[in-house]
């Protein structure tokens, strides 16, 4: 009778014990609001993700709070990174998106995170990034890309245009002259219209669908090459690198260098979260990137939606963690000046 009873009260706790997390969560977030840090200026293509998902995410969170977007510029989003990696509150208050390309930067540039110890939420989409010039460029063809100069934009040594302009540069030999310190994509773009840049390197195609449908519609940009785990069904006559991979140490290198694109648009929470805040923000992360209507608004906007799990995430760094320290040297030394 008394074992009897003893099982009937663990029943009974084990049953109240995620209604007890529940409502713990629920009394957190109620009435409050989630930080978004956004570690790009305003209307490129990590901030219009990261007001996508902030307007759907709170509505699957318990007590939802609303989520407020706040750009935090500076280094290609390495600014954001370290706050939320080393100052943000460690509660469940602050999320954030930043370049894909730093989730690499402690194996290749010595950087002062761990990217494994991240809160990860996940990723909505997996992308297809390019190289692209002016139509008033000489530069037309991959062809014309390794044999003539070429001037590309880029923001600072950990942002993406930088990094896959130099990789093109080093690793490919492609004759390119960077010319960094834009602000962000919007002001690189500028700078190709008034004819200051012949294009850019590592720029996502579902960036510039959104922002210049007039670029493609009108044949304003010749695109040079495409970079990702396979081609874009927009882009079926535009080479991939990985047809361009002349001997085995290229072709490992470009693998590490897909791996962010698995994970084309991540969103993270700092490390160290507790356990029912952090599942309640996972859930609610992959409930939103699934949401019809949000998949509505970004296919009116041209942005690929697809979502990546966290787990799929932590996979992927797990694999790129193990990569001998040997490759990982020639890599980072193919992506510096």
């Amino acid at each position: 009778m008394r074992f009897a009873v003893l099982v009937t009260i663990a029943m009974l706790l084990s049953i109240r014990a995620p209604a007890a997390q529940s409502n713990a969560v629920e009394d957190f977030y109620k009435g409050h609001s989630i930080s978004m840090i956004i570690g790009f200026g305003v209307g490129g293509g990590y901030d219009l993700y990261g007001r996508l998902i902030s307007r759907f995410m709170g509505k699957y969170l318990p007590g939802n709070p609303g989520i407020i977007p706040q750009n935090m510029t500076g280094a290609g989003s390495l600014r954001a990174v370290n706050y939320l990696y080393s100052v943000a509150p460690k509660d469940g208050s602050v999320i954030g998106t930043f370049s894909r390309t730093l989730v690499l930067a402690p194996l290749l540039n010595a950087a002062g995170f761990d990217s494994r110890k991240f809160t990860w939420l996940g990723s909505v989409a997996q992308d297809v990034m390019v190289c692209f010039t002016s139509r008033a460029s000489a530069i037309k063809t991959w062809s014309d890309f390794l044999s003539t100069a070429s001037s590309l934009g880029g923001e600072g040594a950990t942002a993406e245009p930088d990094i896959y302009a130099l990789f093109m540069k080093n690793v490919f030999g492609a004759k390119v002259k960077l010319v960094s310190g834009y602000r962000g994509t919007g002001d690189i773009f500028l700078a190709i219209e008034r004819g200051e840049l012949d294009g850019a390197c590592g720029i996502s195609w579902g960036t510039i669908a959104s922002l210049h449908p007039d670029w493609i519609r009108e044949r304003k940009i010749n695109v040079i090459v495409q970079t990702g785990l396979r081609k874009h069904p927009d882009l079926p006559d535009v080479p991939i690198l990985t047809e361009a991979i002349r001997d085995q140490e290229q072709g490992q290198m470009l693998k590490l260098m897909l791996t962010p694109l698995a994970m084309s648009r991540p969103f993270a929470a700092p490390p160290d979260i507790a356990a029912d805040r952090k599942q309640a923000l996972i859930s609610a992360f992959e409930k939103a990137a699934s949401d019809p209507q949000l998949k509505i608004e970004g296919n009116r906007m041209n942005m690929d939606i697809d979502l990546v799990p966290a787990e799929a995430i932590q996979k992927m760094l797990a694999e790129a963690y193990a990569t001998p320290k040997a490759l990982l040297a020639k890599t980072a030394n193919a992506i510096s000046k």
